[in-house]
């Protein structure tokens, strides 16, 4: 069988922001789960803890065979490089989008003060929300991105939970390869060398062209990075069960 996907969105997103890439997907015949956070999507009633969310890409990797490749973007980044610290045995491999900043307290803290404000606003924000969108997406992205809804009040929670995050000292305890994947002119990217020098097993990918939500920006060239990661992850665990094989032998 081939090696699963799991997809873990965005801040306010949902699953369905991955829609180009469960088709590419399954079209390369690599079974793709897409999970909703808590506090998003179809969850929207739920808190947000990052315990949660990390107990989300648990149970979607089990439901997939109890091993993926576990693909993040932005927040679904950070969440995916804490779940493979945690439960090394599920992740075959990690695809980290979008996440290579350090959440500072005091940078945390301005963003949760500013979300605080719009989420005053009488729309909580959400027509500041849809002019961005439409200013930052392709017109099949916005589509994509908007299907499953935006969670708009989660923002401030999210925030205060990733004050306590820790992905340079989580990525030094991940075992399997990892690739950082950042738009060239993603905000998000300021820390990268750090947390490529933080991977035991590391690469780093940056896509021409593309902002923070690169998957959607770009996501021929995203899901080619997918693909390849597959292809790599793949041929390294066929070597490591030759290997096996040859010492078993001996």
């Amino acid at each position: 069988m081939a090696l699963p996907v799991v997809l873990v969105h965005g801040l306010r997103t949902s699953r369905t922001m991955w829609r180009a890439q469960v088709e590419a997907l399954t079209r390369a015949e690599h079974p793709a789960l897409a999970v909703d956070l808590p506090g998003h999507g179809a969850r929207a009633a739920e808190s947000f803890t990052l315990d949660g969310a990390v107990a989300t890409v648990r149970d979607a990797v089990d439901e997939v065979g109890g091993r993926a490749l576990v693909v993040g973007l932005s927040l679904g980044g950070y969440v995916g490089i804490m779940h493979a610290a945690r439960h090394p045995e599920q992740v075959a491999g990690l695809v980290a989008a979008a996440c290579s900043s350090r959440p500072y307290r005091l940078l945390v803290g301005g963003w949760a003060l500013a979300a605080r404000g719009i989420v005053r606003l009488p729309d909580h924000g959400a027509g500041l929300n849809a002019f961005l969108v439409r200013r930052a997406l392709p017109a099949q992205g916005a589509v994509d991105v908007a299907a499953g809804g935006y969670a708009l009040l989660v923002t401030d929670s999210v925030l205060r939970e990733m004050s306590t995050a820790t992905p340079l000292d989580d990525l030094a305890r991940v075992e399997a390869p990892v690739w950082l994947v950042n738009g060239r002119y993603d905000h998000f990217r300021g820390d990268e060398r750090a947390f490529l020098a933080a991977c035991r097993d590391g690469r780093l990918v940056v896509v021409p062209g593309a902002t923070h939500l690169v998957s959607l920006v770009a996501p021929e060239r995203f899901t080619r990075v997918v693909l390849e990661a597959l292809d790599a992850v793949e041929a390294r665990s066929r070597a490591q069960g030759t290997a096996r094989v040859v010492a078993g032998g001996r």
